[in-house]
């Protein structure tokens, strides 16, 4: 009788988290607006090349590296985080 009541016990299914997954969203995300974001960074440098305003397409293409370290480099946002509080003294 034990046996039996064991290999029910083995058999009956576990219960699922009943919360919502969130491990891959940021993946997710990444992997969704990253190429949104290339098309649009390159269409707006061209438009500032060919309209000859080299000094906004600077000013552009370093605001766009600097978003695209955001989207690209992944736990950048928490490692910033951790060294600017590490930097204020707060653990």
């Amino acid at each position: 009788m034990k046996t039996v009541v064991l290999t029910l016990i083995e058999m009956s299914p576990t219960p699922t988290p009943t919360g919502i997954d969130t491990g891959g969203l940021a993946n997710f995300l990444r992997a969704f607006f990253a190429p949104l974001f290339l098309v649009v960074v390159s269409v707006v440098a061209l438009f500032f090349l060919f309209t000859r305003e080299i000094t906004r397409f600077v000013q552009f293409l370093i605001l766009a590296v600097a978003i695209g370290v955001i989207f690209y480099v992944p736990n950048i946002i928490e490692v910033t985080a951790k060294a600017i509080a590490g930097a204020l003294g707060i653990k």
